[in-house]
């Protein structure tokens, strides 16, 4: 199973918004962080499934977030 990193951002209306750099066009957008959280899961499940089902490789894991204290 491959982990790809998820960026997730808070909306000034009090929405979630969630994607992934590593992967293109999954995008979601829902009311709380958790339903965002469940939504990119499964939208990148079924992205990389469709890939795999025409034939073509998952995009690799490649990005990485961390914290620097200024």
């Amino acid at each position: 199973m491959r982990k790809y990193l998820v960026i997730y951002e808070p909306g000034d209306d009090g929405s979630w918004g969630a994607y992934s750099p590593d992967i293109d066009g999954v995008v979601v957008s829902l009311d709380t962080r958790e339903e965002a959280v469940e939504a990119i899961r499964v939208g990148l499940a079924m992205f990389i499934e469709e890939l795999e089902a025409r034939g073509e490789p998952a995009p690799a894991p490649r990005n990485l977030a961390g914290y620097v204290a200024a």
